[in-house]
């Protein structure tokens, strides 16, 4: 076997454990993924899983990254192709909550799960949540300021973070695909523009 083939047959495994702990995590939270738990799944034994993530934590992390990674990818990089202002503003709730439709983990976003499963605790993985959600909310501020908006920029994004939760709730729990349309017109009102979904 050549060494170019071993490295890409262990990254594909790597990946394919990553992507497993993802499903777990978005349906139990990431609690839920075990290094046991993974090796059931993946028909592995414990050390094979831990010669790629050493540890639970950082398996964790790794989930945790590779969402961040994947936010910025669909809802961040296509936004900021539009011009700077309100446009872009709408460009990325109306992102964000496309995303929260379709995240591609069977329980939803893991960020917004793990943002209450983590909330009262403390490390390296709530410090990491933390931060996720801590540049989201800067990110909105910035681009509400640059949007030139006559209303509270704090109270807008103290709004418009809820709707994220609230959208992946109707989702989940409800099934209500038309949260998807409500949270877009509450974003638009939150701004104080026309009602145009």
């Amino acid at each position: 076997m050549s060494p170019r083939r071993s490295a890409a047959e262990a990254q594909h495994t790597k990946d394919s454990i990553l992507s497993t702990a993802m499903d777990i995590a978005s349906l139990d939270g990431l609690e839920g993924v075990t290094i046991g738990r993974l090796a059931t799944e993946l028909a592995m034994s414990k050390s094979g899983v831990l010669n790629h993530f050493s540890t639970k934590q950082t398996l964790q992390l790794a989930a945790v990254h590779h969402v961040i990674a994947e936010f910025q990818e669909r809802v961040i990089e296509p936004a900021m192709r539009h011009p700077a202002g309100l446009e872009r503003l709408l460009a990325l709730c109306d992102n964000w909550f496309d995303y929260l439709a379709d995240t591609g983990l069977p329980g939803g976003c893991l960020l917004t799960a793990a943002a209450t499963e983590f909330d009262g605790r403390e490390g390296e993985v709530h410090d990491a949540v933390l931060k996720s959600w801590r540049d989201w909310r800067s990110f909105l501020r910035a681009e509400i300021h640059r949007a030139q908006l006559d209303i509270d920029a704090d109270q807008a994004v103290f709004e418009i973070v809820s709707f994220g939760p609230g959208l992946n709730q109707a989702l989940q729990l409800h099934g209500d695909q038309a949260a998807i349309t409500h949270a877009r017109r509450a974003v638009r009102r939150t701004l104080g523009q026309p009602d145009s979904v």
